[in-house]
């Protein structure tokens, strides 16, 4: 939720410098700062005179968008500080996604607290889209019906894994799916358990990687590879993903492994997800598709050799794609996501073994592999926070503002 810049000087100066202080205050909260700020810690971080520092605030606050704590002594001579954070339970942000396996939501608020969520599984291999995404405005509407009714929802993001066109659409193709060429975001408006709230698109891989940015313990610059039956990354470079021109940036589960290997539902042959998708591993390790990845867990806890050789060689077949990448982007971690952090304990020690022999700076820097701390379903987390950050960049259309500017 990140707004970032100066003060500005001319035309629409107030609205800038809304965003200004309403960014600030929510980056502390989000662990920028050691501490809420004050309004003296904000015209001292933004470069706004104390004046209008306490004027922005005192709109900020009207609209329920911050809040203020009890005042705390501080070593300054004057009054005690007051304490900003953003306001909880006022403004909520709605995450959705539809996977190959599951339907999910959650609502977040300004203050990162979740506020609701649910999910429903399914297959949703080679579905109609209309009709899933029926089951999902059933399910946005189940999650808004459990939020108080003051709540102000500022808008819907869907995660879906495959080629999304910037924000709003359409779906290209999620090979798994079996969708191509879908307005989506069209055919979950209509619903009438959205009410009109304005929905955006993403790839829920970049969206999760959002998550782990926020988060806080991947750094600046990390590759996030999220597993599921498909397989997704994200590059984020200085905290924000990088998603390229189309927004199509990371699709690493359909990178080659083996030219000549296994047919993929995205019409090639030999790609990571044959290797190392959710089904892959399964498929490997002689178990039905519909076991969970806690049962392939608790088979390879439990001395299942097949289990264990089967996410082993899944290991070796993600790090030599995840060294690609890494050759290619130049960034310092590797966070594993999505089936990817409970399956950590096999696949850890093969990706690391394949970057430190396949990555040409290896001698100089390992690329460090982690898992991710963005929770289960982080990419509902990181669409929840796609949806409040439109909140920041625009916090005049939620400020009762004055005639005079």
């Amino acid at each position: 939720m990140r707004a970032t810049g100066t003060p500005a000087r001319q035309g629409t100066l107030r609205e800038h410098n809304l965003r200004l202080v309403l960014g600030h205050v929510l980056d502390a909260a989000a662990g920028a700062d050691p501490a809420p700020p004050s309004r003296a810690d904000v015209a001292t971080a933004t470069g706004l005179t104390r004046g209008s520092v306490s004027a922005l605030v005192d709109l900020l606050i009207s609209a329920r968008l911050i809040a203020e704590l009890p005042p705390v002594a501080t070593a300054r001579a004057g009054r005690p500080a007051v304490p900003l954070v953003p306001a909880a339970g006022t403004v909520a942000g709605i995450g959705a996604e539809v996977n190959v396996d599951y339907l999910g939501v959650r609502a977040l608020d300004l203050s990162g607290r979740v506020l609701g969520h649910r999910t429903a599984d399914g297959d949703f291999r080679d579905s109609e889209p209309a009709a899933v995404l029926a089951r999902l405005a059933v399910l946005i509407g189940e999650l808004r019906a459990d939020l108080p009714t003051d709540l102000r929802a500022a808008g819907v993001c869907l995660a879906l894994p495959g080629l999304v066109d910037r924000v709003t659409g359409p779906l290209r193709q999620a090979p798994n799916l079996g969708w191509r060429d879908v307005d989506v975001a069209a055919l979950l408006t209509g619903h009438p358990e959205l009410d009109g709230l304005p929905v955006r698109l993403a790839n829920e891989a970049n969206l999760a990687a959002r998550a782990e940015s926020w988060a806080g313990q991947a750094g600046d610059s990390f590759v996030y590879v999220s597993g599921e039956v498909g397989i997704g990354a994200a590059v984020v470079l200085g905290g924000e993903v990088f998603a390229g021109r189309h927004g199509w940036a990371g699709e690493i589960g359909h990178t080659a492994v083996e030219p000549e290997g296994p047919p993929c539902t995205c019409g090639a042959r030999g790609c990571l997800e044959q290797y190392a998708g959710k089904d892959a591993l399964l498929r490997a390790a002689g178990r039905p598709l519909s076991e969970s990845v806690d049962d392939l867990v608790a088979a390879a806890a439990g001395g299942d050799l097949a289990a264990a050789t089967a996410l082993r060689r899944g290991g070796d077949a993600l790090g030599v794609a995840l060294a690609n990448f890494v050759n290619l982007v130049d960034v310092e971690r590797v966070v594993l996501g999505g089936i990817y952090a409970p399956l950590a304990p096999w696949l850890t020690d093969p990706v690391i073994a394949q970057l430190r022999t396949r990555v040409l700076a290896a001698a100089w820097e390992d690329a460090r592999v982690q898992v991710a701390a963005g929770g289960p379903h982080a990419a509902l987390t990181g669409a929840a926070l796609a949806v409040l950050r439109t909140v920041v960049e625009d916090p005049s259309a939620w400020v009762p503002l004055p005639a005079e500017a």
